[in-house]
């Protein structure tokens, strides 16, 4: 491997390659930039990743007129690309994205990733973004990467050799660093009660923002905690130092914390460099349902945009607009239901910042479903919890009800009559 100018690196990509971009933290903006410059020499470049952070500036001009990105999610920094048609999403299950790669129904010309520098041995790993990484930079005909000593070394199956790589750059720059979210008096409320359906043993799997820190700052009094998750936050490191999290009732690596990505402060990067408590894997392997559902009391823990009255869960949209992605959402509501005393819960405040109802009588026209009723158990809100599960349509209809906001329950009832005539 040599370490390369980053122009000579993004001069491996040609016109007309599918180009893999690593995400989250470890997206690695110094190549992003490299290729983008080379937009008035290249055209129909077709840019697929997930979640990144920084500027995507291949989805604004002039760069979008040589870069078509095809996400499979959607979070700010492409939002408005996606929906002006300037790129496109991919609903597709997080578990799932490697098979794009892997059955090469998107096969990857080029995998552009950002690893920690090799061992004694050559060994780089992929650092706090295993996820779909890995599938990529198996599958792609050339990886190029940016070797950062900020980069965690982290444990697990996320390692690649630096003869695998074809080329790289040096650059020595922090990673990207999400703030731990201020938890509001609504949010502390729901916190609250989804910590109540948390049991002793549990295997949890949350995602980032507010919602869960309220969840995780009401869990120091339970025991022997476990974590199996997607993401791994922050919130979680005062449960570890505590004594809380054990993971020793997980059945599946039993007394590690399994987990595909990580986003948050540099003392959570800290954390898990080198550290062999925490296992970070692909998400095929994390997100799979057959191996969540092994472990005991699987508690997953979910937000949506709004839930109709009969169950409905839409998380991705809001009405026709493109806002994130389908993710790891049912993933995890389905591991948790067929887990042994598992809870798929969604918590959600009861109405948005401009005071419309999140329960509402039907989805918004143009709304995707990411979540049918079919899979929704218990949906919490700061006024209480309700579960759906084995409730026929009346009985669902009236549930959610109770936990909607005051102001909107007169409405809502008189939607359910009006649909159900009961």
């Amino acid at each position: 491997m040599n370490i390369v100018s980053k122009e000579e690196a993004v001069g491996n990509v040609k016109s007309g390659d599918r180009v893999f971009i690593q995400g989250a933290a470890m997206t690695p903006n110094a190549l992003i930039d490299a290729l983008c410059d080379r937009y008035l020499e290249l055209k129909d470049v077709e840019i697929i990743s997930i979640h990144t952070e920084g500027d995507a500036k291949y989805t604004v001009e002039p760069y979008s007129q040589s870069f078509k990105m095809n996400s499979c999610f959607v979070v700010r920094n492409v939002r408005s690309a996606v929906n002006r048609s300037l790129g496109d999403y991919i609903p597709i299950f997080l578990s799932e994205i490697h098979l794009l790669f892997r059955q090469e129904i998107l096969p990857l010309d080029v995998a552009i990733v950002q690893v920690s520098p090799p061992d004694v041995h050559g060994y780089c790993t992929l650092g706090v973004s295993v996820d779909v990484a890995l599938p990529a930079i198996e599958t792609a005909k050339k990886v190029i990467a940016q070797i950062n000593p900020f980069v965690p070394r982290t444990h697990g199956d996320g390692i690649i050799h630096i003869k695998d790589i074809d080329c790289a750059i040096a650059v020595e720059s922090p990673i990207h660093i999400h703030g731990v979210t201020e938890v509001s008096p609504v949010e502390a409320e729901i916190g609250k009660h989804v910590a109540a359906l948390i049991e002793d043993g549990a295997t949890l799997q949350m995602g980032i923002g507010s919602i869960p820190n309220a969840v995780l700052n009401n869990l120091e009094k339970h025991k022997h905690l476990g974590i199996h998750t997607e993401m791994f936050t922050d919130g979680i490191l005062p449960l570890i130092e505590s004594g809380v999290v054990t993971a020793e009732k997980k059945k599946v690596k039993t007394g590690k914390i399994v987990t595909c990505f990580a986003v948050g402060s540099r003392k959570l990067y800290d954390f898990v460099d080198d550290n062999p408590l925490v296992h970070f894997k692909e998400a095929a392997y994390t997100n799979d349902t057959a191996i969540t559902r092994k472990n005991p009391k699987v508690t997953a823990i979910n937000s949506a945009q709004e839930i109709d009255l009969t169950g409905q869960i839409c998380a991705d949209t809001i009405g026709n607009r493109q806002f994130s992605g389908v993710g790891g959402q049912m993933d995890f509501i389905r591991g948790a239901s067929l887990s042994k005393g598992g809870k798929p819960i969604f918590a959600m405040p009861s109405v948005t910042a401009k005071g419309i109802s999140k329960i509402t009588p039907y989805l918004k026209q143009g709304a995707g479903v990411t979540t049918t009723r079919a899979h929704v158990h218990y949906v919490v809100t700061e006024y209480g919890t309700t579960n759906l599960f084995g409730k026929n349509l009346k009985e669902r209809a009236k549930s959610p009800i109770a936990i909607a906001h005051p102001d909107h329950r007169e409405e809502l009832e008189r939607a359910a009559y009006e649909r159900f005539r009961s």
